[in-house]
């Protein structure tokens, strides 16, 4: 029997359910709001890309959620047919309660159990609870993206996000390397 993934720390990460689903929009919207004011990111005619929608959240390959109501979500995606994670939101109220790892730590757990061997993410480089933070949780920058990710990285681009900040991709390793590489 699988158990639902959680934090070491306290904080209880569940697969969202059909309940949560509706909340998610309004949560990711709240969670934008950080970005406003974060070191790294600059005023800029562009904006944020439009907050997911029900249906897209419905159609993840996986959310995971922190808290009933939610206070947190990851949402995860395959992209170059390796688990990718689309979107982490935290509320504000929320923010610095360690509801963003307890979920990467999760969502890496998923997607070990699922077989990906890596995990791949697009982030601001230098908003500390971005890149910085990301790389605390074992992501690497790739400075290359190619395929699908190459290709989601110039998407964000023709969106007005590098406009933002200076973005980067990044991959976390999930399983270990073989003998051969």
């Amino acid at each position: 029997m699988k158990r639902e993934p959680s934090s070491g720390r306290g904080v209880h990460v569940r697969p969202a359910d059909a309940g949560d689903f509706p909340l998610l929009p309004a949560l990711e919207a709240a969670s934008d709001t950080l970005l406003a004011a974060a070191p790294g990111v600059r005023a800029s005619q562009a904006a944020l890309p439009p907050v997911a929608t029900l249906p897209e959240f419905i159609a993840a390959r996986r959310v995971l959620v922190a808290g009933r109501p939610p206070a947190g979500f990851a949402r995860l995606e395959e992209i170059d047919g390796q688990a990718h994670l689309e979107q982490l939101s935290v509320h504000p109220d929320a923010a610095g309660a360690g509801l963003g790892r307890a979920l990467v730590e999760a969502a890496l757990e998923w997607a070990r159990e699922q077989g990906y061997a890596t995990m791949t993410l697009c982030t601001f480089a230098g908003v500390p609870f971005n890149a910085p933070f990301y790389a605390s949780c074992g992501f690497e920058v790739v400075q290359d993206p190619q395929a699908e990710l190459g290709a989601l990285r110039q998407h964000e681009a023709a969106l007005g996000l590098d406009a933002m900040g200076k973005r980067v991709a990044m991959r976390a390793r999930l399983l270990p390397a073989s003998a051969g590489e």
